[in-house]
């Protein structure tokens, strides 16, 4: 992250909660205290109104201009439920980054709004799917093979190459689309019964009929090709 950012979501930070510590701060943004220390007293420096100290925690002494959020109650509340889901069922990047959305949602949100909104939040619940989750959103992005060892819905161990494309959530349960390389055509493997996964050097370069798009036209729905 570069610095210019950090000092960006540390005013966010500030201005969504009543105090904030520097070791929240540091474990939240992934820096060392003492890089949290010189952020803050830049920022006193350069004019943010910053009160407080190291070793108790700070607070900003008034509310930043902002312009207006241009969205009513319901959509609020939508924002706020597909965050906490995001941060409750994916990997810890994205749920970092789903809180820092949230800390700037409630931050610039009236104090009437805030407790006129309905209390809608997801819990999350133990899973099987965080191992393999980051790596295959992360080969999705580079278009990278993965290689996946994983039990098949008899219990049969296997393996298979395969092009990842998109990942799908059911409700405690994600599923993976991709071009299978066995056999040539798309499959649906359930994240939870990966046992292991290899990101491959090999990249691949979907044609027209291998396309996550191709997938969905041909399935109708998704479910309808679970390996």
């Amino acid at each position: 992250m570069r610095r210019a950012d950090r000092l960006f979501q540390i005013v966010q930070f500030l201005r969504g909660r009543r105090l904030t510590t520097a070791r929240w701060l540091a474990e939240r943004l992934e820096v060392s205290e003492r890089t949290i220390y010189r952020d803050v007293r830049d920022l006193c420096l350069s004019g943010v109104p910053i009160e407080g100290e190291a070793g108790v925690g700070y607070v900003l002494r008034h509310k930043l201009d902002l312009p207006p959020l241009m969205f009513d109650r319901e959509e609020l509340a939508a924002l706020r439920l597909g965050a906490e889901m995001v941060a409750a069922w994916s990997d810890p990047q994205l749920a970092r980054a789903a809180e820092s959305a949230l800390a700037k949602i409630r931050s610039v949100l009236p104090a009437e709004i805030q407790r006129g909104m309905t209390p809608l939040h997801a819990p999350a619940f133990p899973g099987q799917h965080e191992a393999a989750f980051a790596p295959l959103r992360g080969a999705i992005d580079k278009r990278q093979v993965v290689r996946l060892y994983y039990r098949k819905p008899d219990g049969q161990a296997d393996q298979r190459d395969v092009w990842p494309l998109g990942l799908f959530f059911w409700g405690k349960v994600w599923t993976l689309i991709a071009w299978c390389e066995l056999r040539n055509a798309h499959r649906q493997f359930r994240l939870d019964r990966i046992e292991t996964i290899g990101v491959l050097l090999q990249t691949f370069t979907p044609s027209r009929e291998q396309t996550l798009q191709a997938a969905l036209r041909a399935y109708g729905a998704p479910r309808d090709a679970l390996d």
